[in-house]
C-alpha cells in the first residue's frame, strides 16, 4: 500500500481558518504516496496516536517561529507567529522522532527543527546577516533565485550528484547556529545553511527553499521521491 503522509495545516490569521498549497500534496502523490492535511490540533494524546497512524510527516512553511522556543527575546523584525502551530509541531515532531517516522521540513520546517533540536535562528536575515543574499524573490517561484554549495557526502549529495544546485528562495528567517544534532548538507553564497539532516534518524531531512512550487525540477522530485521512499513499510 502508498505510505500515508500527514502535512501540517497552513494557517490564515485573517480568515481564521487552515489551508493548504497544493504543491505540497502533488509533491506527495507524483512520489507515490497519499497525503492528507491534518487538523491544527495541540492535545499530545491526539497527536500521539496520529504519529503512530501516520508513515512520515511534512513540516510545512509559513509564519515565523516563535523565538521562545529558542532562547530569544522576539525583536521589531520578527513577523507573526501562530503559538498553535507551534505547540503543535513541536509535540508531533517529538513524538514522529520516538518512532522513527520519517519527517521532511520545507521553510519554516527547516527553521523549527533547528529550534527544537537546540539551535538559534537570524529572527530576520536582511538584519542580522552581514553580505545577506536576497531570500526573498518575487513571483514566479518555480524559478531559481540563488544557488546553493551542495555537501560533499551528506544525502543531499547523493541524491543530486552535483556540488551546486539552483534554488528558489521565500523566507526572511534562517538557520543562525545549528542544532549539535543536526548536519548541514547545503549553503548559500551568504553562508547562510540551507539544508540539513539528522543522520540518527531514518529519514530527517530540510531544506530552505520550496520544492512544492517547483515540481518540474529534478532536485524537487528527488527531494519527494526520497522522503516517500523512506516512509515505505521495511
Amino acid at each position: 500500500m502508498e505510505p500515508l503522509i500527514g502535512i501540517v495545516p497552513l494557517w490564515d490569521d485573517e480568515k481564521a481558518s487552515l489551508w493548504m498549497l497544493p504543491g505540497y500534496m502533488k509533491g506527495i502523490e507524483a512520489a507515490g504516496a497519499l497525503s492528507v492535511m491534518l487538523p491544527l490540533i495541540t492535545e499530545r494524546n491526539a497527536l500521539k496516536r496520529l504519529a503512530a497512524e501516520f508513515d512520515g510527516f511534512l513540516f510545512t512553511g509559513g509564519h515565523d517561529v516563535s523565538p521562545g522556543i529558542y532562547g530569544a527575546e522576539k525583536t521589531e523584525y520578527c513577523g507573526s507567529v501562530c503559538k498553535e502551530r507551534d505547540a503543535m509541531e513541536s509535540i508531533l515532531f517529538d513524538e514522529a522522532l520516538a518512532l522513527d517516522k520519517s519527517a521532511l521540513g520545507i521553510c519554516r520546517g527547516i527553521q523549527l527543527f533547528n529550534a527544537l533540536l537546540g539551535g538559534t535562528l537570524y529572527q530576520d536575515i536582511p538584519s542580522e546577516l552581514s553580505g545577506a543574499l536576497v531570500h526573498v524573490q518575487v513571483p514566479p517561484y518555480d524559478v531559481s533565485a540563488h544557488a546553493v554549495d551542495v555537501e560533499d557526502k551528506t544525502p543531499l549529495y547523493e541524491l543530486v550528484k552535483k556540488s551546486v544546485i539552483n534554488v528558489n528562495s521565500y523566507h526572511h528567517q534562517g538557520i543562525k547556529t545549528v542544532s549539535p544534532r543536526l548536519v548541514p548538507m547545503a549553503r548559500s553564497g551568504d553562508g547562510l545553511i540551507e539544508a540539513v539532516y539528522m543522520p540518527e534518524h531514518r529519514f530527517v531531512w530540510a531544506v530552505q527553499w520550496h520544492p512544492e512550487f517547483s515540481l518540474s525540477d529534478e532536485t524537487s522530485k528527488g527531494i519527494f521521491s526520497a522522503f516517500v521512499k523512506s516512509c515505505q513499510s521495511d
